[in-house]
C-alpha cells in the first residue's frame, strides 16, 4: 500500500461530516503504537484506527472511515512524530474541538484529568522513572498536537487518576516512611479509565439501591481489579508499576519480593534480567511454554497439553482469590463485572475464576454466560446468586473523550 488516502474513502468521509458534531480526538500512544479515536459530542459516532510496528520496516496506519471503509497506509521505519502527522492529516478535515491523550502514570500529583500546560507536559516526562515505556510515548502525542494545532486545548487523562481516591491502608506498602515521603514509593495502580468506565456503567445498568460496591476485573494481556464503592477505587490489584497483581499475558504478577536477590545468588541473573522475565516472559507465556494469548492456551488445553492445562487454572486461581481478597474494601458487595479481552469473551474462565470464589454464594446461569462473547453486555447470574454478575465491553476512548469534555468545560 502506498502512503496516500484512498480518495473515494475521503469523498465518503466528507459526506457524513454532519455526523460527527464537535468530536474529541483521542490518542493512546504507546511503546510501538497509537491507538486514536475520533468521537462524537454525543458518543454515537466515531473514526478509530491504529499505527502499529512503529519504528520497524512493517509500521503501518490502520484506519476505519465513518462509512466503515478501511484502509492502510505503509510508513516504513515511521516513529511516532510521522505517525502522528500521517494521523492528524487523516482527521484534519473534521475540524475536532479538543485532544485527550491516555496519561499512563500521573504519580501522586493528578487526582483527575488536567488540561496540558507546560508544567503538565514537563511533569509528564518526569514521571518516566514510573513508566518508561509509556510516558515519553505519551508526551510525544501531546507535542506532535502542540505543534501543528497550537490553539487546540489538550487534557491527559491517567491510568493512575482513577485510583487516587484509595485511603493509606491500600495505597502504602509497609516499608520505611522515607521511601514514601522522598521517593513517592507506593502503590498507583492501572487502567483506571476501564474500571471507572465499567463500574459507572453497571451503576447506570443495576436496580440496585445506591451506593453500590464493585469488583471490576479488567482481563486481557495486562491484567487488573479494583473494588470500587460509589464510584471511587478503594483498592487495587496493580501497585507501583503494572508488575503487581494479577498473572498476565507475559507478567508474572505477585512473586516473592526476595525472588530477585535469590536468582542473583543462584543464577547469577542481573535486575534488568529478572525484570525482564517477569514483564516479558512469565505469567500465560510462562507457564504454558506456548504463548500469552489465552485463545491459543485454551486450544492446547483441550488437545491434552498439560502446561496450558496448569496455566489456565493459575490464571482463574489467582483472579479469583485477588477478587475475594478485594471484597474485604468495600462496605456493600453488589456483584462482579468482567471486562477487557479475556473477561469479555472467555465465557470459560469466567466460570473457573467463579468457581475460585465458591464460598460467596455466587451462582451464575451457563447458557447466559456462554452468551455474553463478542461485544456482548449482558448479566449472567442465576435468582440465587447472592450478587450480581455482569460482561461489560470497556470503552477506554470514550471515557477518555468525556473526561476530556468535562475538564475542558465543554459538556
Amino acid at each position: 500500500m502506498n502512503d496516500s488516502v484512498n480518495p473515494s474513502a475521503s469523498s465518503d468521509e466528507n459526506s457524513d461530516n454532519s455526523v460527527l458534531t464537535n468530536p474529541t480526538l483521542v490518542l493512546n500512544c504507546g511503546s510501538s503504537s497509537i491507538k486514536y479515536a475520533l468521537i462524537s459530542e454525543d458518543e454515537s459516532t466515531r473514526i478509530t484506527g491504529l499505527a502499529e510496528n512503529l519504528g520497524l520496516d512493517t509500521a503501518r496506519i490502520k484506519h476505519t472511515a465513518l462509512n466503515g471503509e478501511k484502509l492502510e497506509i505503509a510508513i516504513p521505519g515511521g516513529r511516532h512524530k510521522l505517525a502522528l502527522q500521517k494521523v492528524l492529516e487523516l482527521l484534519e478535515q473534521y475540524h475536532f474541538i479538543a485532544v485527550g491523550h491516555r496519561g499512563v502514570h500521573g504519580g501522586r500529583e493528578y487526582s483527575e484529568a488536567v488540561k496540558v500546560n507546560d508544567h503538565v507536559l514537563s511533569e509528564v516526562k518526569r514521571l518516566k522513572s514510573l513508566a518508561p515505556l509509556h510516558n515519553p510515548a505519551n508526551a510525544l502525542g501531546i507535542e506532535a498536537v502542540q505543534a501543528i494545532y497550537p490553539d487546540i486545548p489538550q487534557v491527559v487523562v491517567f491510568d493512575t487518576a482513577f485510583h487516587q481516591t484509595m485511603p493509606p491502608v491500600a495505597y502504602r506498602y509497609p516499608i520505611p516512611k522515607a521511601l514514601y515521603e522522598e521517593e513517592k514509593i507506593r502503590r498507583y495502580g492501572f487502567h483506571g479509565t476501564s474500571h471507572a468506565y465499567v463500574s459507572e456503567r453497571a451503576s447506570q445498568l443495576t436496580e440496585a439501591n445506591d451506593p453500590q460496591g464493585w469488583l471490576t476485573a479488567h482481563l486481557g494481556n495486562g491484567c487488573s481489579a479494583t473494588a470500587v464503592y460509589d464510584g471511587k477505587s478503594l483498592d487495587t490489584s496493580m501497585g507501583l508499576t503494572p508488575l503487581e497483581g494479577l498473572m498476565m499475558g507475559t507478567r508474572s504478577g505477585d512473586v516473592d519480593p526476595s525472588l530477585h536477590i535469590h536468582l542473583k545468588r543462584q543464577l547469577g541473573m542481573s535486575l534488568e534480567d529478572v525484570d525482564k522475565m517477569l514483564n516479558s516472559e512469565s505469567g500465560l507465556l510462562g507457564i504454558s511454554g506456548l504463548s500469552n494469548d489465552l485463545r491459543t492456551v485454551e486450544q492446547a488445553a483441550n488437545e491434552g497439553h498439560k502446561d496450558a492445562e496448569l496455566a489456565i487454572e493459575m490464571f482463574a486461581y489467582r483472579v479469583g482469590k485477588y477478587l475475594a481478597s478485594l471484597s474485604c474494601a468495600l462496605p456493600e458487595f453488589t456483584g462482579i463485572v468482567f471486562t477487557g479481552g479475556i473477561g469479555e469473551n472467555s465465557a470459560t474462565t469466567r466460570a473457573r475464576i467463579l468457581n475460585v470464589m465458591r464460598h460467596f454464594g455466587i451462582a451464575f446461569d451457563a447458557d447466559k454466560n456462554k452468551s455474553l462473547v463478542g461485544g456482548a453486555e449482558g448479566r449472567f447470574e442465576s435468582d440465587d446468586s447472592s450478587i450480581e454478575l455482569w460482561v461489560i465491553p470497556t470503552d477506554e476512548e470514550c471515557q477518555i473523550a468525556k473526561e476530556t469534555r468535562q475538564t475542558l468545560g465543554l459538556d
